[in-house]
């Protein structure tokens, strides 16, 4: 048995960092440049409901969505969708029948405890995302890290220099944690917004 993810700190991290984005900020910059505020919003929301139902097993087609092939964006009620899809989240990955067998996210099946890892990583990094785009503070708890450090370092072997999403961005061994996993992630650890 895999053991379960706490998702329950992170949640709460990403949850306030949404909650300090202001109005004006929504169409800034991200260091994900084909992301304003706005749409890296809309792919929390998104993300988050599809992982609660990947690890619900609730399959239907919005777990075929590809994340990738359109850009998200935020509806009007995204204030109050991302607290209540983020508990969700933490409930449904409460249940160990979550990381048993297989399911479905990003129209890719795979084993529920990947999926578990996965989710993780996307809060971990898409929360950085936010607060950096915002000039929030982030500072995620170090289980939470770890998670998403397991999913993107690149396995024995494997000399790409690449991890799992990507051409990682070297950072030094002796960096803070969260500075290496953002650059596994394929983020340089030092951008800041525009005039920032």
């Amino acid at each position: 048995m895999t053991e379960a993810i706490d998702f329950a700190p992170q949640a709460r991290l990403v949850a306030a960092v949404a909650e300090g984005v202001t109005d004006e900020q929504l169409a800034g910059p991200t260091p994900c440049p084909e992301y304003q505020v706005r749409h890296l919003l809309g792919h929390l929301v998104g993300l988050t409901g599809a992982f609660r139902d990947a690890a619900r097993k609730d399959f239907g087609p919005h777990l075929d969505q590809d994340p990738g092939s359109a850009v998200p964006d935020v509806g009007p009620e995204w204030r109050a969708a991302l607290p209540k899809l983020l508990d969700e989240l933490v409930e449904a990955w409460r249940d160990p029948a979550a990381y048993e067998g297989m399911t479905r996210a990003g129209g890719i099946d795979l084993p529920g405890a990947v999926a578990g890892a996965v989710a993780m990583d996307e809060l971990v990094v898409h929360g950085w995302d936010l607060a950096r785009a915002t000039g929030q503070a982030y500072a995620p708890d170090e289980a939470s890290l770890r998670v998403a450090q397991g999913l993107l370092t690149p396995q024995e072997g494997d000399d790409s220099g690449n991890s799992l999403f990507g051409a990682a961005v070297p950072v030094p061994d002796t960096a803070p944690l969260l500075d290496r996993v953002i650059g596994l992630s394929g983020r340089d650890p030092g951008w800041a917004r525009p005039g920032a």
